[in-house]
Protein backbone atom coordinates (compact mmCIF):
# COMPACT_ATOMS: atom_id res chain seq x y z
CA UNK A 1 0.00 0.00 0.00
CA UNK A 2 3.37 2.22 0.70
CA UNK A 3 4.08 2.37 -3.08
CA UNK A 4 0.35 3.54 -4.43
CA UNK A 5 0.70 6.79 -2.23
CA UNK A 6 3.13 9.12 -4.82
CA UNK A 7 0.80 7.71 -7.39
CA UNK A 8 -2.33 9.01 -5.61
CA UNK A 9 -1.24 12.08 -4.88
CA UNK A 10 -0.09 12.61 -8.65
CA UNK A 11 -3.62 11.57 -9.65
CA UNK A 12 -5.01 13.94 -7.43
CA UNK A 13 -2.38 16.97 -8.07
CA UNK A 14 -3.53 15.94 -12.09
CA UNK A 15 -7.13 16.76 -11.22
CA UNK A 16 -6.38 19.63 -9.38
CA UNK A 17 -4.70 21.14 -12.36
CA UNK A 18 -7.24 20.25 -14.60
CA UNK A 19 -9.87 21.41 -12.54
CA UNK A 20 -8.19 25.08 -12.04
CA UNK A 21 -7.49 24.93 -15.79
CA UNK A 22 -11.03 24.77 -16.40
CA UNK A 23 -11.84 27.69 -14.39
CA UNK A 24 -9.08 29.43 -15.72
CA UNK A 25 -10.76 28.88 -19.28
CA UNK A 26 -14.20 29.92 -18.02
CA UNK A 27 -12.44 33.11 -16.82
CA UNK A 28 -10.85 33.46 -20.15
CA UNK A 29 -14.33 33.73 -21.53
CA UNK A 30 -15.54 35.76 -19.27
CA UNK A 31 -13.36 38.38 -20.16
CA UNK A 32 -13.72 37.79 -23.87
CA UNK A 33 -17.54 38.79 -23.10
CA UNK A 34 -16.37 41.63 -21.28
CA UNK A 35 -14.17 43.10 -23.59
CA UNK A 36 -17.00 42.19 -26.59
CA UNK A 37 -19.81 44.38 -23.99
CA UNK A 38 -17.05 46.50 -24.10
CA UNK A 39 -17.00 47.35 -27.46
CA UNK A 40 -19.80 46.10 -28.83
CA UNK A 41 -22.40 46.86 -26.18
CA UNK A 42 -24.75 49.24 -26.95
CA UNK A 43 -24.34 51.51 -23.78
CA UNK A 44 -20.59 52.26 -24.65
CA UNK A 45 -20.96 52.07 -28.80
CA UNK A 46 -23.89 55.18 -28.57
CA UNK A 47 -21.92 57.58 -26.58
CA UNK A 48 -18.55 56.41 -28.55
CA UNK A 49 -20.77 57.37 -31.57
CA UNK A 50 -21.37 60.57 -30.35
CA UNK A 51 -17.45 61.45 -29.10
CA UNK A 52 -14.09 62.61 -31.20
CA UNK A 53 -11.78 60.38 -31.31
CA UNK A 54 -9.50 62.90 -29.15
CA UNK A 55 -11.86 62.77 -26.54
CA UNK A 56 -10.71 61.09 -23.02
CA UNK A 57 -13.65 58.83 -23.27
CA UNK A 58 -12.14 57.32 -26.31
CA UNK A 59 -8.84 57.01 -25.18
CA UNK A 60 -10.68 54.97 -22.07
CA UNK A 61 -12.81 53.42 -24.43
CA UNK A 62 -9.82 51.74 -25.96
CA UNK A 63 -7.69 51.11 -23.29
CA UNK A 64 -10.68 49.05 -21.46
CA UNK A 65 -11.09 46.85 -24.70
CA UNK A 66 -7.28 46.11 -25.54
CA UNK A 67 -6.89 45.23 -22.13
CA UNK A 68 -9.56 43.14 -21.28
CA UNK A 69 -9.04 41.19 -25.05
CA UNK A 70 -5.52 40.95 -23.85
CA UNK A 71 -6.19 38.96 -20.83
CA UNK A 72 -9.02 37.38 -22.34
CA UNK A 73 -6.32 36.15 -24.56
CA UNK A 74 -3.76 35.26 -21.78
CA UNK A 75 -5.95 33.50 -19.65
CA UNK A 76 -7.06 31.23 -22.59
CA UNK A 77 -3.85 30.24 -23.16
CA UNK A 78 -2.49 29.55 -19.79
CA UNK A 79 -5.90 27.41 -19.64
CA UNK A 80 -4.81 25.79 -22.62
CA UNK A 81 -0.85 25.12 -21.91
CA UNK A 82 -1.68 23.89 -17.88
CA UNK A 83 -4.28 21.22 -19.21
CA UNK A 84 -1.99 19.90 -22.29
CA UNK A 85 1.15 20.11 -19.57
CA UNK A 86 -1.19 18.26 -17.23
CA UNK A 87 -2.53 15.58 -19.73
CA UNK A 88 1.38 15.69 -21.42
CA UNK A 89 3.20 15.43 -18.04
CA UNK A 90 4.98 18.50 -20.26
CA UNK A 91 7.47 20.74 -18.43
CA UNK A 92 8.09 23.38 -20.57
CA UNK A 93 3.96 23.43 -21.47
CA UNK A 94 3.70 24.25 -18.05
CA UNK A 95 6.27 26.68 -17.54
CA UNK A 96 4.38 28.99 -20.41
CA UNK A 97 0.99 28.15 -18.73
CA UNK A 98 2.71 29.33 -14.80
CA UNK A 99 4.05 32.61 -16.94
CA UNK A 100 1.04 33.45 -18.72
CA UNK A 101 -0.74 32.83 -14.96
CA UNK A 102 1.99 35.34 -13.64
CA UNK A 103 1.16 38.15 -16.65
CA UNK A 104 -2.48 37.58 -15.53
CA UNK A 105 -2.05 38.16 -11.72
CA UNK A 106 0.10 41.54 -12.27
CA UNK A 107 -2.13 42.98 -15.18
CA UNK A 108 -5.24 42.41 -12.78
CA UNK A 109 -3.14 43.84 -9.77
CA UNK A 110 -2.91 46.81 -11.94
CA UNK A 111 -6.35 46.51 -12.74
CA UNK A 112 -7.65 46.80 -9.18
CA UNK A 113 -5.01 49.50 -8.45
CA UNK A 114 -6.68 51.55 -11.30
CA UNK A 115 -9.54 50.96 -9.68
CA UNK A 116 -8.92 51.86 -6.16
CA UNK A 117 -7.23 55.26 -7.36
CA UNK A 118 -9.49 56.09 -9.89
CA UNK A 119 -12.93 54.31 -9.44
CA UNK A 120 -14.92 56.93 -11.34
CA UNK A 121 -12.12 57.61 -14.20
CA UNK A 122 -14.67 55.88 -16.58
CA UNK A 123 -17.88 57.55 -15.83
CA UNK A 124 -16.22 61.09 -16.04
CA UNK A 125 -15.21 60.75 -19.32
CA UNK A 126 -18.70 59.60 -20.24
CA UNK A 127 -20.39 62.23 -18.77
CA UNK A 128 -18.14 64.96 -20.06
CA UNK A 129 -18.85 63.59 -23.46
CA UNK A 130 -22.76 63.79 -22.47
CA UNK A 131 -22.48 67.40 -21.32
CA UNK A 132 -20.55 68.01 -24.37
CA UNK A 133 -23.09 66.52 -26.51
CA UNK A 134 -26.29 67.92 -24.96
CA UNK A 135 -24.59 71.50 -25.04
CA UNK A 136 -24.28 71.19 -28.85
CA UNK A 137 -27.38 70.24 -29.48
CA UNK A 138 -28.87 72.95 -27.42
CA UNK A 139 -27.09 75.41 -29.14
CA UNK A 140 -26.24 74.37 -32.31
CA UNK A 141 -28.67 74.63 -35.43
CA UNK A 142 -27.49 71.42 -37.07
CA UNK A 143 -29.87 68.25 -36.52
CA UNK A 144 -26.93 65.95 -35.90
CA UNK A 145 -26.37 66.38 -32.48
CA UNK A 146 -29.36 66.35 -31.71
CA UNK A 147 -30.12 63.08 -33.06
CA UNK A 148 -26.82 61.47 -31.78
CA UNK A 149 -28.14 63.11 -28.27
CA UNK A 150 -31.49 61.16 -28.20
CA UNK A 151 -29.75 57.84 -29.57
CA UNK A 152 -28.33 58.11 -26.37
CA UNK A 153 -31.05 59.25 -24.68
CA UNK A 154 -33.18 56.12 -25.96
CA UNK A 155 -30.26 53.69 -25.07
CA UNK A 156 -30.21 54.99 -21.49
CA UNK A 157 -34.17 55.33 -21.31
CA UNK A 158 -33.26 58.77 -19.59
CA UNK A 159 -33.68 62.02 -20.73
CA UNK A 160 -31.91 65.67 -20.91
CA UNK A 161 -30.46 66.67 -17.50
CA UNK A 162 -31.38 69.00 -14.57
CA UNK A 163 -30.80 72.17 -14.46
CA UNK A 164 -29.10 73.65 -11.03
CA UNK A 165 -31.53 77.00 -11.05
CA UNK A 166 -34.43 73.87 -11.72
CA UNK A 167 -35.29 76.25 -14.91
CA UNK A 168 -35.01 75.33 -18.48
CA UNK A 169 -35.00 77.15 -21.91
CA UNK A 170 -37.32 75.77 -24.62
CA UNK A 171 -34.53 74.28 -26.47
CA UNK A 172 -34.07 72.24 -23.49
CA UNK A 173 -37.71 71.48 -23.09
CA UNK A 174 -37.67 70.62 -26.01
CA UNK A 175 -35.36 67.71 -26.11
CA UNK A 176 -37.81 66.19 -23.43
CA UNK A 177 -41.43 66.46 -24.08
CA UNK A 178 -44.68 63.59 -23.39
CA UNK A 179 -43.52 60.52 -22.11
CA UNK A 180 -40.02 61.46 -22.39
CA UNK A 181 -40.08 63.98 -19.70
CA UNK A 182 -40.89 61.38 -17.01
CA UNK A 183 -37.55 59.40 -17.66
CA UNK A 184 -34.63 59.90 -14.73
CA UNK A 185 -31.78 62.28 -15.62
CA UNK A 186 -29.21 61.22 -17.91
CA UNK A 187 -26.44 61.89 -16.14
CA UNK A 188 -27.95 59.52 -12.99
CA UNK A 189 -29.00 56.80 -15.39
CA UNK A 190 -25.20 56.85 -17.09
CA UNK A 191 -23.82 56.88 -14.02
CA UNK A 192 -26.17 54.28 -12.90
CA UNK A 193 -25.53 51.94 -15.56
CA UNK A 194 -21.43 52.59 -14.95
CA UNK A 195 -21.69 51.34 -11.52
CA UNK A 196 -23.50 48.38 -12.18
CA UNK A 197 -20.92 47.46 -15.00
CA UNK A 198 -17.79 48.49 -12.76
CA UNK A 199 -19.14 46.10 -10.11
CA UNK A 200 -19.12 43.28 -12.75
CA UNK A 201 -15.82 44.17 -13.43
CA UNK A 202 -14.40 44.60 -9.88
CA UNK A 203 -15.60 41.18 -9.20
CA UNK A 204 -14.13 39.74 -11.91
CA UNK A 205 -11.08 40.83 -11.03
CA UNK A 206 -11.39 39.96 -7.53
CA UNK A 207 -11.71 36.23 -9.18
CA UNK A 208 -9.04 36.31 -11.69
CA UNK A 209 -6.28 37.28 -8.61
CA UNK A 210 -7.60 34.40 -6.63
CA UNK A 211 -7.55 32.41 -9.03
CA UNK A 212 -3.99 33.40 -10.22
CA UNK A 213 -2.08 33.53 -6.46
CA UNK A 214 0.81 31.45 -7.00
CA UNK A 215 -0.67 29.52 -4.36
CA UNK A 216 -3.21 27.18 -6.24
CA UNK A 217 -1.21 26.14 -9.21
CA UNK A 218 1.81 25.87 -7.49
CA UNK A 219 1.42 22.52 -5.43
CA UNK A 220 0.17 20.76 -8.18
CA UNK A 221 2.77 21.96 -10.49
CA UNK A 222 5.79 20.89 -7.73
CA UNK A 223 3.97 17.20 -8.32
CA UNK A 224 3.73 16.83 -11.33
CA UNK A 225 7.57 17.95 -11.41
CA UNK A 226 8.88 15.53 -8.99
CA UNK A 227 6.55 12.75 -9.49
CA UNK A 228 6.44 10.87 -12.55
CA UNK A 229 3.16 10.51 -14.70
CA UNK A 230 3.17 6.93 -15.39
CA UNK A 231 6.12 3.97 -14.11
CA UNK A 232 9.32 3.53 -16.19
CA UNK A 233 11.65 0.49 -16.56
CA UNK A 234 14.81 0.72 -14.68
CA UNK A 235 17.61 0.98 -16.43
CA UNK A 236 20.12 -2.12 -15.38
CA UNK A 237 23.26 -1.24 -13.45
Amino acid sequence: MATMGPWSRVRVAKCQMLVTSFFVLLLGLSMATLAALTYFGAHFAVIGHASSDRTPYEAVHRWAFYAAISLAGLLTLGAVLGAAATVREAGGLMAGGFLCFALVFGALAQAAFWRFHSPTQVEDAMLDTYDLLYDRAVRSLSSTPRQQLLAIQDTFLCCGKSSPFSLLGDAEASLCRGEQAARQDCLVGIGSSLRTYGHIVSILTGIGLAAMSPWLPAPGAQCLQTLPGRPRALAPN
